[in-house]
């Protein structure tokens, strides 16, 4: 499905610790290189001041490389709308309802954006979540294992099945739209026979008891906690991008305007204050005290982390760009496009294993009715709506998660509304294919130039 031909390709050059590696524009940037366009490099690379800054980003937005604004312009539409039509969408209690309800759409969202970066697919990712979660509530249910050696077994189990997906589409060279397919069915059928190995005559329902596992979307950090975690999670991020900058201009190397990271900084703090007063909101009942940020809310936060530093930060990411921009090219620089693509598919499984715990604790058991299949289309609305390219080569996490929200803000404001699960397919349906316009105008735009 990747693309080898119109595109520009990765330049290579010797690897510090050995062989080659692909330079991408970023990279030429960074190492004060002549970029090839005025707009191939991120802005924040190139700019002097907030000013150019900005000049450079709406050059960017101009020539096609809109990032994440046409999904943050299209949330904020939509929640707009939802909440003229129903002064309830904007409550506290809806709000955190919706975060816990949108976790398993963006971390399996998150999930495919390894394989889509490579223009690959993985149709099996909602039973995989599925299967992960059943042997680790198997576990919990059958043995007397720590409730942390279920969940590795889950996430192994999962991680190894997509894994094994990328061997046979490298080794064979067969389509992964039709590996994963099968992926899907064989998936399926192993759903329903362990469900029933594991707990016979319980009509195909496996009941989550473990009390942590349940926390995860059900309990909540105390309010003082949740202003603590806020807190010193904006602290550290603005240590860590002021150290960073400090660091690369001693080193004579590109860095952002300090400026530009105090906004930064600035707007990931307001975010947070925002998250954390809505979720300190009390949202019981008449003497029911319930208040805090949910776990859930920290699971996809250290998620986001993990895997956007993955493939900003390492060789293994850039690898992965190189290959979804051009596989020949990355080939002909030295990247061993086998080992990338089964590691990619292995850590979709993983990601996707993540899913299946956070969507049995939302629904409190798994069960053979699990619907696999809507869970992978909605996984993958929610990565092209949140821009990653369907020809691979483009995409961020962040993107996945963005993409994830705007699908569960559709289905909850049209619920809300009394609108049916018609509707909800039909406007989500809409806004993927505005989404998918989008990417193919700006790869039109982009070949053009």
């Amino acid at each position: 499905m990747t693309p080898t031909d119109g595109s520009t390709g990765p330049d290579p050059a010797e690897d510090p610790d050995g062989g080659v590696r692909v330079v991408t524009e970023a990279e030429r940037a960074e190492e004060g290189a002549e970029p090839q366009g005025a707009a191939a490099a991120a802005p924040e690379l190139m700019a002097n001041s907030l000013a150019e800054y900005a000049r450079i980003w709406v050059r960017r937005v101009r020539s096609g490389e809109s990032g994440a604004l046409p999904v943050v312009v299209g949330l904020v539409l939509i929640v707009a709308y939802f909440q003229l039509k129903s002064s309830l969408f904007l409550s506290a209690g809806n709000l955190v309802n919706l975060i816990t309800q949108a976790a398993f759409i963006m971390t399996l969202g998150m999930a495919e954006v390894f394989v889509l970066l490579l223009g690959e697919i993985d149709l099996s990712a909602g039973y995989n979540a599925a299967l992960g979660a059943t042997i680790m509530a198997w576990l919990l249910t059958t043995s007397s294992v720590p409730w942390w050696v279920a969940v590795l077994a889950g996430l192994a189990f999962s991680a190894v099945f997509a894994g094994l997906e990328g061997v046979i589409i490298t080794t064979l060279n067969v389509p992964s739209f039709v590996v994963t397919l099968a992926g899907y069915l064989a998936g399926f059928g192993l759903l329903i026979y362990f469900i029933d190995t594991a707990a016979p005559g319980s009509g195909g329902t496996i009941r989550l008891s473990n009390s942590i596992i349940t926390d995860i979307e059900g309990g909540s950090l105390s309010p003082a906690a949740g202003w603590i975690v806020m807190i010193a999670a904006v602290a550290l991020t603005a240590v860590y991008m002021i150290t960073r900058d400090t660091r690369r201009r001693a080193n004579n190397l590109a860095a952002p305007p300090l400026s530009v990271t105090i906004l930064k900084i600035a707007l990931m703090a307001v975010a947070g204050v925002v998250v954390v007063l809505i979720c300190n909101t009390n949202r019981g009942v008449g003497f029911t005290v319930l208040e805090g940020v949910p776990w859930v809310v920290l699971v996809v936060l250290v998620l986001l982390v993990l895997w956007t530093t993955l493939l900003n930060r390492t060789r293994f990411g850039r690898y992965v760009y190189a290959i979804g921009g051009n596989a020949e090219a990355a080939r002909r620089a030295g990247i061993n496009l086998r080992r990338i693509r089964v590691l990619a598919f292995a850590l979709c499984g993983l990601t996707a294993g993540v899913t299946g715990i956070i969507y049995t604790s939302f629904l409190g058991s798994i069960s053979n009715n699990v619907n696999g299949g809507q869970l992978v289309l909605f996984a993958v609305a929610a990565a092209v709506i949140g821009g990653t390219s369907l020809f691979g080569g483009r995409g961020r996490m962040l993107g996945a998660v963005l993409g994830g929200l705007v699908v569960a803000v559709i289905y909850n404001g049209l619920l809300l509304l009394g609108f049916g699960a018609a509707a909800q397919n039909i406007w989500t349906a809409v806004v993927l294919l505005a989404a998918v316009t989008v990417d193919s105008l700006s790869r039109r735009g982009s070949t053009a130039r």
